[in-house]
């Protein structure tokens, strides 16, 4: 008995240094990268790389100020995140809900041919949405780099795994309730489809917030372009400054990395439920 319970804590404890490696292995270009951003430029491209700095130079993140427009490419990359948000959630839920749980014609061509376009490389389609945007006057503007992903098909199809899972029992207590349609999905089935609500609004942010080549394609200046066009303008063609190029990354990654730590639990839950496994 003894033997057996030694052998299950050694296994335990070689499972958990193998964990402690694999994650150490992962985060570690993480808090290279926190160290490249308080070093001078000379000692990031030394041979062999310096470990830590000699003198912390946290001027460094200051000079992210001077060195790119920040401040507004943040509030860029803030208000598209925030409507494109909104309009995934809106949209790919009432989409979701249409197609799992409501009957109309020619609703299994029309899902398939709207699913087909996650097959599709996104890069085909940037011809003719520059010049879908550039018709309507929305170049360097919000509402250019906004407008193609206010929805997806993959939201459509995260949201249709959620409402195909909850029973046919609520909508037919509703109904008997006298409720509408509207009230049925609103007050009923959307609060039930929490989960999956949360998966969609993370998947989506960190989606918006890293985009680069669409905001790259229709911006052309820099106070129009997000913090992802302003990182890339940062690397210099024949040269870079590396820890500028890394503060200003970890500036525009924290944001994003509190948010997902604080929501973690959220959003695997959300993704383990929606039957995407």
């Amino acid at each position: 008995m003894s033997s057996s319970k030694g052998g299950k804590q050694g296994s335990n404890v070689l499972a958990h240094c193998v964990l402690a490696i694999g994650g150490l292995a992962m985060v570690s270009p993480l808090l290279y990268q926190i160290v490249m951003s308080i070093s001078t430029n000379a000692e990031v491209q030394s041979t062999p790389p310096t470990l830590w700095p000699g003198v912390i130079q946290w001027h460094n993140f200051a000079d992210v100020f001077t060195s790119m427009n920040f401040g507004s490419q943040l509030w860029v990359t803030v208000a598209i995140t925030v409507i494109r948000v909104i309009g995934q959630v809106l949209l790919c839920s009432m989409a979701g809900y249409a197609f799992a749980r409501m009957r109309f014609r020619f609703k299994g061509p029309i899902l398939a041919v709207v699913l087909s376009i996650i097959m599709v490389p996104s890069q085909l389609f940037l011809i003719p949405q520059y010049q879908i945007i550039q018709n309507l006057g929305w170049l360097n503007s919000i509402a250019g780099i906004v407008a193609p992903g206010i929805f997806s098909a993959f939201g459509l199809f995260l949201m249709r795994q959620f409402f195909m899972g909850l029973p046919d029992e609520l909508e037919d207590a509703a109904r008997l309730d006298g409720a509408n349609p509207f009230q049925v999905f609103f007050r009923v089935m959307l609060p039930l489809a929490a989960n999956g609500l949360w998966a969609l609004v993370i998947i989506t942010v960190l989606w918006s917030w890293n985009d680069l080549l669409w905001p790259l394609v229709v911006t052309s200046t820099a106070n129009a372009a997000p913090l992802s066009v302003g990182l890339s303008n940062l690397q210099g063609e024949h040269a870079n400054n590396y820890p500028i190029l890394m503060a200003a990354s970890l500036m525009a990654m924290a944001p994003i990395l509190v948010m997902f730590l604080l929501m973690q639990k959220r959003v695997m839950a959300g993704i383990g439920r929606s039957g995407l496994k």
